[in-house]
């Protein structure tokens, strides 16, 4: 069996200074925890436009940190959306081939749509 840790990085109102600082901090923490106790893998989701049930509207960069912070775990970036609005689909090669290269091979990655109108249509 292999364990890991998914991240979505909900932040529920009401909101404080600081608040989503706080928020990656303390995953970044429990993700270097989880590598030191030996889980396998973690997994980072893209969300946009979505107030309280997701503030990873960046997940490269979040994920750049992670792979200086750990030396074990995988590094799962999806989903990463498809949809061409986001993320052209070179851009996305190129994004992940340098986080690939700077963790030491330890990317794994998952595509698809978002679940929400809102998602899907927020940068047409």
């Amino acid at each position: 069996m292999k364990l890991g840790v998914f991240y979505e990085h909900q932040l529920p109102q009401p909101w404080e200074n600081g608040g989503e600082e706080k928020l990656f901090g303390n995953a970044l923490e429990q993700i270097e925890l989880a590598d030191w106790l030996g889980f396998d893998y973690m997994w980072q989701v893209e969300h946009h436009f979505l107030e309280e049930y997701s503030h990873s509207s960046a997940p490269e960069v979040f994920l750049g940190a992670v792979s200086q912070r750990t030396r074990n775990i995988r590094i799962g970036h999806g989903i990463c959306l498809a949809s061409p609005h986001y993320n052209h689909p070179v851009r996305v090669a190129e994004r992940l081939a340098t986080l690939d290269l700077i963790s030491g091979g330890r990317v794994d990655w998952g595509t698809g749509e978002s679940a929400s109108l809102i998602e899907m249509h927020g940068l047409e």
